[in-house]
């Protein structure tokens, strides 16, 4: 269990699920997956923002049941 924690902290993930998943890697002798690591065409070049009227337009149309 102290090792499942050590590993969760050294990545930055103290989470309890995080120790868990480390908990039964460790049990069942897998090895950690490799990090992900997205390309840069996934990264926004815009930030989006938030349209509250849309959504208010969106909520008082009446749709056919």
């Amino acid at each position: 269990m102290l090792s499942a924690v050590e590993i969760a902290l050294e990545a930055g993930a103290p989470s309890k699920t995080h120790i868990l998943n480390v908990l039964h890697r460790l049990i069942d002798n897998k090895p950690a997956p490799a990090p992900v690591t997205s390309p840069q065409a996934l990264k926004l070049a815009v930030e989006p923002q938030a349209d509250v009227l849309r959504y208010d337009r969106l909520r008082e149309v009446r749709h056919a049941s």
